[in-house]
């Protein structure tokens, strides 16, 4: 805590986000809830509550992402009962598509994760995208250190699909799973090489379907002829509504985590701190303000995007 004198507004603030801070440390799931908020909402005392944060770095955090309808929501669902099952506490963040002319979040999906909701070991958050770009909230990051300063054994974060938060989800998550299912066989070719380079684990959702076979051994052939010397991503096939994978998919993250973890650290740090830079130097930018500075200038002959950006 800061040098302040007992009676400013600073040093009770202080002293107030560091009662939270410790509370959270203890599990307090509502004080979690206060905290994300206060966070998310850039709130009095978002920054101290940032600065006196001491994240646990063994809390594993796990990212979901695969495209839309390959039944990401059902296959957390199943890993929350799972692990629930092993007596652990669950935290998960579900980030949803979010409009970018309303900033409305569509949170139905959500919807197959409301057994766990009143489960004093699973805390679930929904946060929108809030119209960023590459399809994840532009505070994950610092939600997600929230929450590894509180009392859980894994973090589960699963995103949109779109756009390019699966490559982006790479540098947030510890382990990174794509999801895909076996009608994407036909398309087998045409997986970005992005996902080949962020995915340390593919699940083969819905396996039971007509396809899945041979859609599985396709994606072997292509891991392997992208494979590393130290992590070779495994391909698990999985149906979620059954539970069936799931045990296999919880070995092998915690197998990554062991493994593999390491070697992507300083990667995954310098990806944050680039974030964060950005999101702060970009802080005093309105979209709405650009909307309507673009609309009063848009239409005149000599308009050129790239001068209107430089004389921003």
């Amino acid at each position: 805590m800061r040098n302040l004198h007992p009676h400013s507004a600073e040093y009770l603030m202080d002293n107030h986000i560091s009662n939270l801070v410790e509370e959270l440390s203890k599990g307090d799931k509502k004080v979690l809830a206060r905290c994300i908020s206060i966070v998310e909402n850039e709130g009095a005392g978002s920054e101290e509550l940032l600065l006196q944060l001491m994240p646990n770095r063994q809390i594993p955090v796990v990212g979901i992402t695969g495209p839309p309808g390959a039944g990401k929501s059902t296959l957390v669902s199943s890993l929350i009962s799972f692990l629930l099952n092993k007596n652990k506490k669950v935290g998960i963040l579900a980030v949803d598509p979010t409009s970018p002319f309303n900033l409305g979040s569509l949170l139905g999906d959500r919807l197959r994760m409301g057994i766990h909701f009143n489960h004093p070991d699973v805390f679930i958050r929904s946060i929108a995208t809030r119209g960023s770009l590459g399809g994840l909230s532009s505070k994950i990051i610092e939600i997600i250190d929230v929450m590894k300063a509180s009392d859980f054994d894994y973090i589960i974060v699963e995103t949109v699909g779109v756009g390019q938060s699966e490559i982006e989800i790479a540098g947030i998550a510890d382990t990174t799973v794509v999801v895909l299912v076996p009608e994407a066989g036909d398309e087998i070719q045409t997986i970005k090489s992005g996902i080949m380079e962020i995915a340390d684990i593919f699940v083969v959702n819905k396996s039971d379907r007509t396809g899945a076979d041979i859609f599985v051994k396709n994606l072997e052939q292509l891991v392997h002829s992208h494979q590393e010397k130290l992590w070779s991503p495994p391909v698990i096939k999985t149906v979620a509504t059954d539970n069936t994978g799931i045990e296999e998919l919880v070995r092998d993250i915690a197998k990554h985590q062991t493994l593999a973890v390491n070697t992507k650290r300083a990667f995954l740090l310098a990806e944050k701190a680039y974030y964060l830079i950005q999101n702060k130097r970009m802080k005093e930018v309105s979209k709405h303000d650009l909307v309507m500075q673009i609309e009063a200038v848009m239409n005149l002959p000599d308009f050129n995007i790239y001068s209107f950006i430089k004389n921003y």
